[in-house]
């Protein structure tokens, strides 16, 4: 068994290897292509090429999945095709315990995507955004028209709302618009700043215009009177020190898809968002679906096990290459809608991110029960509709 089990590992690793290098060049020409009409003079080829490398294991990441079944499919019907499958098989080896000798070879690649999910991709993913911000000046994720919107408590039990319109490397900010709340939610500063730094759990605003509400402005509008005094004051700050939750950390968490982000990185901005009574349900689904990742790996062995099984008279290789590259693609689908459709529908996030991994597992291992009993099942419907018989 220890040989049949490396015979297979060896065979699947390679091909699903080269299925993986054809798919990430594939997608890494198209994102050349269009990425050619940035290159300028203060980005060049070099430079597009660079943010290129730095997105492979994003790529990695997004493909392997399917990479693991076309390349499972393509390593199990040659073994069929050359009727090594079949001698496993008159040695005593069932269908289930083959899908449990792929399910052993698909360990390491689990291990693998675990490290790559939790380790390389959100290093690589931090690594693109500010070779971005240095080299573009700007950088994807979610960022609106106005810039980049964070809120938190402040010290006073008001609420503190900052609006940034740049970020840069190194976790600094540029052109910083700070909206300061009393407890009853009325505005009681307003301050811009022209760049700011995070250092020990402070924000450091420098070249700061501060306005000031007078307490006596909210009365004075409210009874519609003359106000004895200017209603806003303002002042001139070369610095202003500002103690907060935010971090470069989470500045980058910010403007980085849920899904990139590792695990620890993820469960502290969602504590940050819970804390500032934010919206947590994209990221809480995101954890789910980040878990499940290496759970998928298997998901797509079991469903690459019964197609690589069947058996053909005349090879059918490209026939089963044909749906498997269907199933990946239908499955990805899948997920995505599960994802959409649990968001608008409010779903728990164990649904959305568990339910498309387990109906797919449990069709899979249907499919291929069904063919292990196929004989019998022709047997029972023999049985129990006579009519049914073939003449021969």
């Amino acid at each position: 068994m220890r040989t049949a089990r490396r015979y297979l590992a060896r065979e699947i690793y390679r091909s699903s290897a080269v299925v993986l290098l054809a798919l990430i060049g594939l997608f890494t020409f198209f994102a050349l292509i269009e990425e050619l009409d940035s290159i300028g003079d203060s980005f060049t080829l070099l430079n597009l090429f660079y943010m290129q490398a730095l997105a492979l294991p994003t790529r990695l990441y997004d493909l392997l999945p399917i990479g693991l079944l076309i390349g499972a499919i393509l390593a199990l019907a040659g073994l069929a095709q050359r009727n090594e499958l079949v001698i496993l098989r008159v040695s005593g080896v069932s269908g289930l315990k083959l899908l449990a000798m792929l399910w052993v070879v698909t360990i390491p690649m689990v291990l693998g995507a675990f490290l790559l999910s939790e380790v390389i991709t959100p290093a690589a993913e931090i690594k693109a955004s500010e070779a971005s911000l240095t080299l573009l000046g700007k950088a994807g994720g979610g960022r609106l028209n106005s810039g980049y919107w964070f809120k938190e408590a402040d010290d006073q039990g008001g609420t503190r709302v900052i609006n940034i319109s740049q970020l840069r490397s190194g976790g600094s900010v540029a052109d910083v618009t700070l909206y300061e709340f009393h407890e009853g939610q009325e505005l009681a500063t307003f301050s811009t700043a022209q760049e700011g730094h995070f250092t020990d759990g402070t924000l450091v605003l420098d070249n700061v215009s501060e306005t000031t509400i007078d307490a006596s402005s909210i009365s004075a509008l409210a009874n519609a009177t003359q106000p004895d005094a200017p209603l806003t004051h303002l002042k001139t700050l070369p610095q202003r020190v500002l103690k907060t939750s935010l971090t470069p950390e989470r500045l980058i968490a910010r403007i980085l898809t849920p899904e990139r982000m590792s695990i620890l990185v993820l469960l502290d901005y969602i504590d940050y968002l819970e804390n500032n009574h934010l919206q947590t349900e994209r990221q809480i689904v995101a954890l789910w679906r980040k878990m499940a990742y290496p759970f998928t790996l298997l998901v797509m062995i079991t469903i690459a096990a019964p197609i690589g099984f069947m058996q053909t008279r005349r090879g059918g290789v490209g026939s089963k290459v044909f749906i498997g590259i269907l199933l990946g693609v239908g499955f990805f689908m899948l997920n995505q809608l599960a994802l959409n459709v649990g968001m608008l529908s409010k779903w728990a996030p164990w649904v959305t991110a568990l339910v498309p991994n387990l109906a797919a597992l449990a069709i899979a291992l249907g499919a291929l029960i069904l063919m292990e009993n196929q004989h019998n099942v022709r047997r029972f419907n023999q049985t129990r509709w006579p009519w049914s018989k073939s003449a021969a």
